[in-house]
């Protein structure tokens, strides 16, 4: 059965710091790799892989005055979501990142939504609860 995390337990904390106003946060893991072919032949033989690459984006309401800075300093930082489901908890910890774009939105009747683009060295995830 699935382990459906919910966003009313779950946290994000940057260097340490809750991140108050979160809406979400999501990440993609890709991975470059070739497919190697014997010579005369159309058939794979194997695949090799390269890079890997951490991209996510975090989604605030309004603004973070701690992602604002930095974005504008450039400086190295780590992102750790905390997901909760019950009993059951998972660590998504992303360091060595660095903010790669900053994106804001407003429309009417609504409010202002800032959206965090970063990039990591490496993404870990690791189950630390019971089950149920």
């Amino acid at each position: 059965m699935a382990t459906v995390f919910t966003a009313n337990s779950s946290g994000v904390l940057v260097d340490g710091q809750a991140v108050p106003g979160v809406l979400g946060i999501d990440y993609q893991v890709s991975r470059e790799q070739n497919e190697i072919y014997a010579l005369g032949s159309d058939e794979r033989v194997a695949v090799y892989y390269g890079a890997r690459r951490v991209a996510g984006r975090i989604r605030v309401a309004s603004a973070n005055p701690d992602l604002d800075r930095l974005t504008t300093e450039g400086a190295l930082f780590q992102i750790v979501a905390n997901l909760r489901h019950g009993e059951t908890t998972r660590s998504v910890a992303f360091d060595d990142c660095f903010i790669e774009r900053k994106d804001f939105s407003i429309g009417t009747g609504g409010h202002g939504e800032t959206v965090y683009m970063f990039r990591s060295t490496r993404v870990r995830e690791e189950d630390e609860g019971g089950g149920e």
